[in-house]
């Protein structure tokens, strides 16, 4: 059995570069157009932070619920997010159903698409420059949180 792999993003690294998005783009829709990019990078301007933004690959994903056609689905050999074209009717439920922002609508076909983790070889991962993309078995990135919300308490309580 096949380790499932996901992309952990390690946001503090995040330099708003949006190289992700370009790759991702180019990669999926053979054009640079971060409006057709299934990783986003959202800028907070108020405290100049960037983070990326892309599919969480629920284990009960929402996005996969709401779709009253089944175009939205999850590969069950790979845990990644798989829409089929030809099922989308363009509805949008999925887009606003998804928590995190990660599914879009095409401005070239009018149909969803999600990240499907550029089938085992994922573009952002590959040309982000400050590697604060990883593309990881998902035990590592439970821990690597888990770790993370220990030191953010461990500050904390250091008064840091």
């Amino acid at each position: 059995m096949s380790q499932q792999k996901v992309i952990m993003i390690n946001a503090d690294q995040c330099c708003g570069c949006r190289v992700c998005e370009m790759a991702c783009s180019l990669y999926q829709e053979k054009e640079c157009s971060p409006s057709l990019s299934r990783i986003r990078v959202v800028r907070n301007e108020a405290v100049g932070d960037s983070f990326p933004i892309g599919c969480a690959l629920c284990t009960k994903a929402v996005c996969v619920e709401v779709c009253p056609t089944g175009a939205n689905q999850i590969d069950p050999a790979t845990g990644t997010g798989v829409i089929i074209e030809e099922k989308c009717v363009g509805c949008r439920a999925c887009v606003r159903a998804c928590p995190f922002g990660a599914a879009g609508i095409s401005y070239k076909t009018g149909k969803a698409y999600k990240c499907n983790l550029c089938n085992g070889d994922p573009q952002c991962v590959l040309h982000c420059p400050t590697n604060c993309l990883e593309y990881a078995p998902v035990e590592l990135t439970v821990r690597h949180r888990r770790r993370a919300l220990a030191d953010d308490v461990i500050a904390k309580l250091k008064g840091e």
